[in-house]
């Protein structure tokens, strides 16, 4: 019996022994589950990079329609210019009688120089109301060209009205100064402007030129005037009165220059009163 004993709990021992071979078999196969986990994260990688690439040709889609777009627009303009070019050719005149040809719309201005009735002449340009001409000869330059009155020419090619409003600009001299003390004052609609003397040699002196913009018969007109009074020792002031009436748009402004022989010094603005004065300023004393 003791020695049964210890034969059976041998026995018993190498059968738990065996029997439990198959739970460590169990317990090997965990890599297995480690592989599907792995195989997981890849096709999740892969829908990712897939989603990418679905969505990079759209944004290039749109191109081709701004191409097309630019050029359309673009192809017109590139035929326009031809279409303004200007075809002004200047009209032809003939001198009617003997003329004094000056440097201004007006007989006020000097004297450029004459011009023999029967000469043709072009005509580059006129004065607002088309009462001046700006001409030359066909073969003088621009800086050539003088005024003469319309009512001296006749017209052998074109009109007046293809004629464009131009404006010259004076010979310049610098040998006297502009008048000093320009002022204005008015009583109803005449306007009177005053100013002092210029001293000029006798051989020199011309006078002065007014150019003068007002208002008369309710529209704005241009009146260059020349007051060619010499200076008397008398009178410490220059006086001459014009007319400019209530009714235009466009406000009335007038300049003066000092005139001599050779051309005209810089001009001096005149202030001019508005219709709220009716009361003359005093003139001063020297």
């Amino acid at each position: 019996m003791k020695f049964l004993i210890p034969c059976l709990t041998a026995c018993l021992v190498i059968f738990i022994g065996v029997s439990c071979t198959p739970l460590v078999t169990t317990l090997i196969s965990v890599p297995i589950l480690q592989t599907v986990e792995v195989t997981r994260e890849v096709t999740r990688v892969e829908t990712s990079e897939v989603t990418r690439v679905v969505n990079v040709p759209a944004t290039t889609i749109p191109s081709p329609t701004l191409d097309q777009t630019l050029t359309a627009t673009l192809t017109p303009t590139i035929a326009r210019p031809p279409t303004i070019t200007p075809t002004f050719a200047p009209p032809r005149i003939t001198i009617l009688v003997t003329s004094a040809c000056l440097y201004g719309p007006g007989s006020a201005y000097l004297y450029k120089y004459g011009l023999n009735a029967t000469i043709w002449m072009t005509v580059i340009g006129r004065n607002m109301d088309g009462s001046w001409l700006n001409i030359k000869s066909s073969f003088d330059p621009v800086t050539n060209a003088c005024w003469i009155k319309a009512t001296q020419v006749r017209f052998d090619t074109g009109n007046i009205k293809d004629v464009p409003i131009v404006w010259t600009a004076l010979p310049y001299s610098t040998l006297y100064k502009p008048p000093s003390a320009v002022n204005a004052s008015r009583v109803g609609n005449e306007v009177s402007i005053f100013w002092q003397p210029v001293w000029m040699t006798e051989d020199d002196y011309v006078g002065y030129l007014i150019e003068a913009w007002v208002c008369q018969d309710g529209t704005q007109v241009f009146l260059p005037i020349k007051y060619a009074t010499a200076f008397d020792q008398n009178n410490s002031m220059m006086v001459i009165q014009i007319k400019d009436e209530p009714g235009c748009d466009l406000p009335s402004s007038a300049r003066i220059y000092t005139a001599e022989k050779h051309g005209y010094s810089d001009y001096r603005m005149i202030p001019w009163p508005g219709f709220d004065s009716s009361t003359p300023i005093q003139t001063p004393t020297p």
